[in-house]
C-alpha cells in the first residue's frame, strides 16, 4: 500500500515534451535577424544554443515539470515523404551557421540529463504524440512548441504550450481553451488541415478551400466523413472542389495526423529533471556561455 506522501508525490509529477527543432529554429532566427551571430573564440556559432536554453529554462521555471524529454527530427526520408513526394519540398536548407548547432544542442541537453528522442522515418511530432499518449495515462503531460499542428494531441491530461513572440509569452491549450478559441475538438484539427492543406509542409488539401471554409465545414458536420455524407447540402462550388480533390483530401488528412504508435520509449527514471550543476557548468564553459549558469541559478562549487 502507498503511503499518503507517496500518493501526493505521484500526483505532482508531470512530463514536459519539448519540440526541439521548433525551439532551435526559433532561437536561431530570433537572434540572426539582427545580423549578429554569437560565436565562440574559435568561430563556432552558438546563438541558437544560447537562445534555446533561454527559451527552454524559462518554460521549465514557468510550468515546473518533474520530468523532461526533448524530441527531434532525425533527418532523411519520413513516411510522409514516401506518401507524398512534395511533402516539405518547399523548405530551404538550414542556414550554414545553424547546421553545427544541431548536434551541439543535443550534447547540451545530455549535460542537463535530458533524453534526446527521435525515430528514423518519423518526425519529432510523432515521437511527441507517442510519448504523450503513453504517459498521459499516468501523469499530466505538457508539450512545448510553436507548432499548432500539435493541438490535435490536447486532452484532459495533455496541455499544449504554444510559444508566442518574445520570452515568457505562452498560450496554453486545453480541450476547453481550444474549443473556446477555435470552436474545434482536438481531433478536428486533422480534418481542418486535410481540407485546407498546409503551405508550410507543402501539401495542398482541397484546392480553393481555405482555413475559414474548412473550419466552418468541420464545425458544422463534425468531420471529413460527416462532410462527405452531406455533400448534397453544400454549395455547388464547395461540393465541386471537394469531389475534384477527394484523393488529395484523404492524403492531406493522413499527412496532417500525428502518429502515436512510433517505436520510441523513454523510462521515467531517465527523464527525471535533476541537474548535475558541475556537469552543466562544464558544458556551458566549453561553449563560452557560462553566464547561463548564474541565469539558471546553478550552484557551482
Amino acid at each position: 500500500m502507498e503511503r499518503p506522501d507517496q500518493v501526493t508525490e505521484q500526483k505532482q509529477q508531470s512530463l514536459m515534451l519539448v519540440d526541439g527543432m521548433a525551439l532551435l529554429f526559433r532561437a536561431y532566427f530570433a537572434t540572426a535577424s539582427s545580423g549578429y551571430i554569437r560565436r565562440t573564440k574559435d568561430g563556432l556559432p552558438t546563438n541558437a544554443i544560447y537562445g534555446f536554453i533561454r527559451y527552454f529554462w524559462d518554460a521549465v521555471q514557468t510550468f515546473d515539470p518533474s520530468h523532461v524529454v526533448c524530441c527531434w527530427d532525425m533527418g532523411g526520408q519520413t513516411f510522409r515523404g514516401q506518401e507524398f513526394a512534395a511533402y516539405k519540398g518547399n523548405r530551404a536548407d538550414a542556414p550554414d551557421e545553424l547546421v553545427p548547432q544541431f548536434a551541439l544542442i543535443q550534447e547540451v541537453m545530455d549535460s542537463l540529463g535530458i533524453p534526446n528522442i527521435g525515430a528514423a522515418g518519423y518526425e519529432a511530432d510523432d515521437c511527441i504524440g507517442t510519448l504523450s499518449r503513453y504517459y498521459s495515462q499516468e501523469m499530466d503531460v505538457m508539450i512545448l512548441s510553436g507548432d499548432h499542428d500539435l493541438l490535435q494531441l490536447v486532452n484532459d491530461r495533455t496541455r499544449v504550450i504554444i510559444m508566442k513572440k518574445g520570452h515568457g509569452n505562452y498560450m496554453v491549450y486545453t480541450p476547453q481553451s481550444l474549443y473556446e478559441e477555435k470552436g474545434l475538438r482536438p481531433e478536428q484539427i486533422i480534418d481542418v488541415k486535410g481540407l485546407m492543406g498546409d503551405a508550410s509542409d507543402n501539401y495542398p488539401g482541397v484546392r480553393g478551400i481555405g482555413e475559414k471554409t474548412a473550419m466552418k465545414l468541420v464545425q458544422q458536420y463534425g468531420s471529413v466523413e460527416g462532410i462527405l455524407a452531406h455533400l448534397d447540402e453544400l454549395t455547388a462550388s464547395v461540393r465541386s472542389k471537394i469531389e475534384n480533390d477527394l484523393d488529395m483530401l484523404h492524403l492531406s488528412r493522413k499527412l496532417a495526423e500525428i502518429k502515436c504508435d512510433v517505436p520510441v520509449a523513454c523510462s521515467l527514471d531517465s527523464c527525471l529533471l535533476t541537474l548535475d550543476h558541475g556537469q552543466v557548468a562544464s558544458k556551458f564553459e566549453e561553449l563560452e556561455m557560462k553566464s547561463l549558469c548564474s541565469w539558471m541559478g546553478l550552484a557551482i562549487v
